[in-house]
């Protein structure tokens, strides 16, 4: 079964013709194009997120990044904001999204979430461009086109469909933001090991009179790497929808 086309393939978040209002090259459709394009900006962007983080997208930091001023780059964009989900939609157009198949939804829904854990991994911390705010650039529309029409073809009620990949994104965001940290912190995973090992020696030392559960369950508690952990919260947020089908 061939895979959609993502990216500049299928929808180009820096050329699209469905994008949100807000975004300022949408109000300026048909004026002549700046040797500068919003794409080379967004490239730039991403590749700042990828080296240093999201504290160092600043449109002062891209201008230095494009070697241009400010006022090139307020054509495009309006702002920090702006960039963000500029950027942030960028990257979602990285999942390959397959042709739905109603009798392998439980499969496909997760094979496409574990691609959106793995790709927003790759770009450092940019899964922050995705806290308190709704994408809804082209390339996360058809994200969410996608999951709406599997679910619906699957036999999900449109209210727990509707609601789902909110919940959904929610676990993602929470899931990459805490790896993320973890990388951030403890950097390789020798270090994350000896802080898990830590954790267990700590638990061991709890008096069993005031605390039988946790020293019970002690091992089971820290058992697991970051991907058991994603993979059962995953299975358990299926498993919840496939009682609505």
């Amino acid at each position: 079964m061939e895979s959609r086309k993502t990216g500049s393939e299928e929808t180009d978040v820096t050329t699209g013709d469905v994008e949100p209002p807000w975004w300022r090259a949408s109000k300026r459709k048909g004026r002549r194009r700046e040797p500068l394009s919003r794409r080379d900006i967004v490239e730039a962007a991403v590749r700042i997120v990828d080296a240093e983080g999201v504290d160092a997208l600043t449109v002062r930091r891209l201008g230095q990044e494009l070697d241009t001023g400010s006022a090139t780059l307020y054509w495009h964009i309006s702002g920090k904001d702006e960039l963000g989900e500029l950027v942030y939609d960028r990257i979602m157009g990285e999942i390959r999204l397959p042709e739905t198949d109603p009798t392998r939804w439980e499969e496909q829904l997760k094979d496409v979430a574990r691609q959106v854990y793995r790709v927003m991994l790759s770009h450092n911390d940019a899964v922050r461009l995705s806290l308190g705010r709704v994408g809804l650039g082209p390339n996360m529309l058809r994200l969410i086109e996608w999951l709406l029409d599997l679910l619906r073809r699957a036999g999900i009620p449109d209210q727990p469909a509707a609601l789902f990949g909110d919940i959904l994104g929610r676990y993602l965001d929470a899931s990459v933001l805490e790896v993320s940290m973890v990388l951030c912190a403890r950097g390789d995973s020798a270090s994350q090991d000896a802080g898990v090992e830590a954790m267990r020696s700590y638990l061991r030392t709890l008096p069993t009179d005031r605390f039988p559960n946790i020293t019970a369950l002690g091992p089971a508690l820290t058992a697991g790497h970051t991907e058991d952990r994603f993979e059962f919260g995953l299975e358990l947020l299926v498993r919840g929808l496939a009682a609505y089908a």
